[in-house]
């Protein structure tokens, strides 16, 4: 490749992920690879009981067993409360309940897996076998389980502070005009669902490993974070009391998180805090089984909901009334997801001139539920999606019709919804062709019939989506409840022969960043990737950063980059015009170089950087030496990617099994800088939305034993769940970001379930079957078969 030779490896272009190299071959560093010097390590001792009072802790067998360094209990730890990051503010300007979130339990445990003393010892297992030596005396109290009952009070409640159990009760929208308008409805349609309760599992279990330095009093931890600065922050002002600049967060390599990672958790102040007690580090690990009991939940909401129309199918009105389960405490950002990402997409593409939503978060003696890829927006998509799939049946219409005849033209963007958002662009009749064309709408029939010769219910699915990303500008969040503020920081370091080196504060965890943002650097600059260096997840190297989540990384971290870039070629024009002789405003930068116009007169952008740091012919006078520079970015308005997605099923209808024949998906993500890369996260997001559809769910029992707590009894997908899927692309481009990107990591998840679920109705169809609930396993699917045939559906 030639030296400013870019376009095989520049914006848009399928470069293989660099980062892979290392992962494939074993060579990534992930949090539980670290070990240092004279290490301990720590057991957490977990709750048994969901509810239950503790009426004594003894320590003394655990603290005399072989290796026991140390062992805590709320005594010590307690003290600590874990913060919310998320102020929700209800009905009558009436503040949510915030009970507080002791890091190890005071008192009183409240779901299964609530931790109630650390061991430390020097080997994981002598920690492990002191921690059963310690005997708790719990005084067991009724669970807490079932929402509805839980509002109705009666019994202890999960906290004294809430004794309705309720947290808040919010809405959005105008209730009066959605009232009014269902009054002169030609057709109502109603659906009662659940969104099923859903357990994360990345990759790589949780880690944590606390130090602390007696000489410099500095403290260091190392963890699965998506956002190692807001832990920093969370973490040194509101729980331990430490300032930033003498704690150092480091998030090294994060074998996954889909959220679950972003969240700070007891664990890590306890490490932290101990590492200074006892003068060591402390390193804790999560096994898989503990992972299932203490890591955030996702999803969780119990709805019902109706969509008003008049007699051509229009949308008049929508009303929603959702319980969403909190758990038993409140995580990081749990009370934004059910509301300000979920109320506020219930107008999903479509021209919905008024819409009502009411949500009542619900503590439960559950784990804390928080968000899971997508957070909110794939709520707020299978309502829609389920409840306009209904109301085509009831209409005997078609889905696609139906939809395409509410959907927002492109003549209308910008657009206000009824719920608070203002989309900047799209184009919802673009993807839907599209995706109909992918998926052979054609031959669907025969496709059909072929599948009733061998036994076999054939169904197809639609369903459009469309999500809020970036999850910002940080005044409109603030003004909603957030507690950070929601912008993306970047340094670009030109080093002295012209090579590069970026350091962002998004953090990458499998989205490909060390590919992508070199991408955008070299396409910028002129210069070959290799020259391109990428750098994140140390508190100590980046100046700042509010970390990946809700598919913000290009469109507000890349952004931080480019903005940066941008003030690099501005100064660099400045050493060019000196150097050259010309005029600033004469000074061109394309191609890795800058050109006086209309000359052949040129600086290479290596001869810049050089003279940056060896400035001997330099406008010292003007200019000062060096070449790198920072920028902060916040978005003036969310993103908003969507799509249209088709699913074929077959079902057996002898044993309810459901097979996933094909899957077809067109997606706007605006400008691509690596379709590759946005392919696999579209495949990953799918798998994920099947999974959930098909396969994954909570089991609780009364007493609040987690049912589904091993892979054993929690189904995940496995590559042969899934077909091959075919991806698609429509480009309507962000209309307040430089790349003109959306985001791409949570579409999949998305718009898949009710994909899933509306091609096995359309199957079921037949006997009459309108609606069943998440996971759609055999047994369920068999049941509404049956139930049916009953008259009992």
């Amino acid at each position: 490749m030639a030296p400013n030779d870019v376009g095989s490896t520049g914006i848009g272009a399928s470069v293989r992920r660099r980062e892979d190299r290392r992962f494939l071959t074993g060579r990534g560093t992930y949090t539980d690879d670290i070990n240092r010097p004279n290490q301990t390590y720590a057991w957490i001792l977990r709750s048994p009981h969901a509810h239950a009072a503790i009426k004594s802790i003894d320590t003394t067998a655990a603290k005399g067993a072989p290796g026991v360094v140390a062992v805590f209990t709320g005594a010590e730890l307690g003290k600590f409360g874990m913060p919310c990051g998320w102020l929700v503010t209800g009905k009558n300007n009436t503040p949510m309940v915030e009970p507080k979130h002791p890091a190890l339990a005071e008192g009183k445990v409240r779901h299964v897996g609530d931790p109630v003393a650390v061991v430390i010892a020097e080997t994981k297992s002598q920690a492990r076998d002191a921690a059963e030596k310690i005997n708790v005396d719990y005084a067991p109290l009724p669970a807490i389980m079932d929402m509805k009952a839980a509002l109705k009070g009666g019994g202890t409640p999960v906290h004294d502070a809430a004794a309705s159990n309720l947290c808040f009760d919010w809405e959005l929208g105008d209730k009066a005009a959605v009232g009014a308008a269902f009054t002169k409805a030609a057709h109502v349609t109603k659906l009662d669902l659940v969104n099923n309760r859903l357990v994360p599992n990345a990759m790589e279990p949780r880690a944590a490993i606390g130090d602390f330095d007696r000489a410099t009093g500095e403290h260091t931890l190392y963890t699965t974070s998506q956002n190692p600065h807001v832990i920093r922050l969370l973490m040194g002002a509101f729980v331990l009391g430490i300032p930033e600049h003498k704690l150092r967060v480091v998030a090294p390599d994060v074998g996954g998180g889909f959220g679950s990672k972003i969240y700070h958790y007891a664990e890590e102040a306890i490490v932290t805090w101990a590492a200074k007690e006892i003068g060591r580090p402390v390193k804790w690990t999560a096994e898989r089984s503990e992972a299932f009991i203490s890591d955030a939940h996702g999803r969780d909401h119990i709805t019902h909901v109706e969509l008003a129309m008049d007699k051509d199918g229009k949308f008049l009105a929508l009303r929603c009334e959702t319980l969403a389960n909190m758990g038993a405490y409140l995580s990081t950002f749990a009370p934004c997801i059910p509301t300000y990402l979920h109320g506020t997409l219930l107008a999903g593409n479509y021209a919905t001139p008024a819409i009502h939503t009411n949500v009542k978060a619900v503590f439960t003696n559950t784990v804390p539920v928080d968000a899971y890829r997508g957070a909110g927006r794939p709520e707020a998509t299978f309502q829609i999606e389920r409840l306009i799939d209904k109301a085509a049946r009831e209409l005997k219409m078609d889905p696609a019709e139906l939809r395409r005849r509410n959907f927002i033209k492109p003549s209308q963007f910008p657009y206000q919804t009824p719920v608070a958002l203002v989309y900047d662009t799209g184009n919802y009749d673009a993807t839907l062709d599209q995706v109909l064309k992918l998926s052979d709408a054609a031959g669907y029939e025969k496709r059909k019939a072929e599948s009733k010769a061998r036994g076999k219910l054939r169904g197809r699915g639609l369903a459009s989506y469309i999500e809020a990303c970036g999850i910002a500008p940080s005044n409109v969040v603030g003004s909603l409840g957030a507690r950070a503020g929601l912008y993306e920081a970047a340094t670009v370091r030109v080093n002295p022969t012209g090579n590069v080196t970026v350091f962002t504060g998004s953090h990458s965890h499998g989205q490909g960043h060390e590919t992508t943002f070199a991408q955008v650097v070299s396409d910028m600059l002129g210069i070959p990737m290799d020259q391109v260096e990428i750098s994140h997840g140390d508190t100590n190297r980046v100046p700042f950063g509010m970390g990946t989540y809700g598919s913000r990384s290009l469109a507000v971290g890349g952004t931080a980059i480019v903005k940066a870039i941008d003030k690099i070629v501005a100064k660099g024009k400045k050493i060019a015009a000196h150097m050259l002789e010309a005029a600033e405003a004469d000074i061109e930068f394309k191609n890795g170089k800058f050109q006086v116009a209309g000359t052949d007169k040129s600086k290479a952008f290596g001869e810049i950087a050089l003279a940056a740091y060896v400035p001997h012919k330099y406008p010292l006078d003007t200019v000062e030496p060096g070449l790198d520079e920072t920028a902060f970015y916040d978005p003036k308005n969310f993103t908003f990617p969507a799509g249209a997605y088709v699913c074929e099923v077959e079902v057996d209808p002898e044993t309810g099994v459901v097979e996933v024949q094909s899957f077809a998906t067109a997606d706007d993500f605006g400008k691509i800088v690596n379709p590759m890369i946005v392919e696999g996260q579209v495949h990953g997001g799918l798998v994920q939305g099947i999974g959930q559809a098909l396969l994954e769910t909570c089991v609780y029992d009364k007493d609040g034993q987690l049912q589904s707590g091993s892979y054993m009894d929690y189904t995940m997908p496995r590559a042969d769940d899934v077909p091959s899927f075919k991806v698609a692309h429509s480009v309507t481009a962000c209309t307040h970001n430089p790349l003109g990107v959306k985001g791409c990591g949570e579409a999949g998840a998305i718009g898949a379930p009710p994909t899933v679920i509306n091609a096995i109705i359309d199957a079921l169809s037949e006997f009459g079957v309108t609606h069943i609930d998440m996971p759609a396993t055999p047994n369920r699917v068999w049941k509404a078969i049956q139930d049916a045939k009953a008259g009992r559906h």
